[in-house]
């Protein structure tokens, strides 16, 4: 079975998906949607008229959260026990709140006097602080999010820490696990084969441009 993953022809909420997939060598096809005329066409034609959208064989799985946990269950990236499970979840959301307050300041405060200066200068250590204090509390954060065990989660820290370090590249100074994290994992030999390829083509963050 090979998945299909439909969104737009940006990294967006697809991002941390299409890296799960091309770093545990899975196979998957893409439908990137670069025409705003086409996505209207299509947005009836999704469950809440959205994506990103995961094809598999004749189910259409939505909702950015319900499809990292699927791949999740389906390829052992989910925790070994209830506990890891919880912790996931728990750091999972942690980072999409994160990521909630990094769209309103891209999409709706980017150009807003002092918004940005703000967000940088003092929401995201704040965030960020919060995020590192988590991700220590297991194995002091020299390995992965769960220790020893790769996650599901592990991509969306990843992705998430990325985009804040293209927004600021000074982000991580104050926060060394989070940037030791940041640079072995994008170092696996797949991830980091998929990183070339992306950087090369030259996907954009967001959709309007701004990052």
């Amino acid at each position: 079975m090979v998945y299909e993953l439909v969104y737009i022809d940006i990294r967006g909420l697809a991002e941390m998906m299409r890296l799960l997939l091309a770093d545990q060598g899975i196979a998957f096809t893409e439908e990137r949607i670069g025409d705003l005329e086409k996505w209207k066409q299509m947005k009836a034609g999704f469950a809440f008229g959205q994506v990103p959208c995961l094809k598999e064989g004749d189910k259409a799985l939505v909702q950015t959260g319900a499809i990292m946990r699927h791949l999740a269950r389906k390829h052992n990236l989910y925790g070994k026990t209830e506990e890891e499970q919880t912790y996931a979840d728990m750091f999972f959301e942690c980072i999409r709140d994160i990521h909630v307050k990094y769209v309103t300041l891209i999409y709706y405060e980017y150009d807003v006097e002092g918004k940005k200066e703000k967000y940088i200068g003092e929401d995201l250590p704040q965030f960020l602080g919060q995020l590192e204090k988590l991700f220590v509390s297991h194995q002091n954060g020299e390995k992965f999010v769960l220790g020893e065990t790769l996650s599901f989660v592990d991509y969306a820290l990843f992705e998430e820490l990325d985009i804040h370090l293209i927004l600021d590249p000074h982000a991580l100074d104050k926060f060394p696990a989070l940037k030791a994290f940041h640079g072995r994992f994008g170092a696996r030999p797949s991830l980091k084969e998929y990183l070339e390829k992306r950087k090369a083509a030259n996907v954009k963050v967001n959709g309007n441009g701004k990052q």
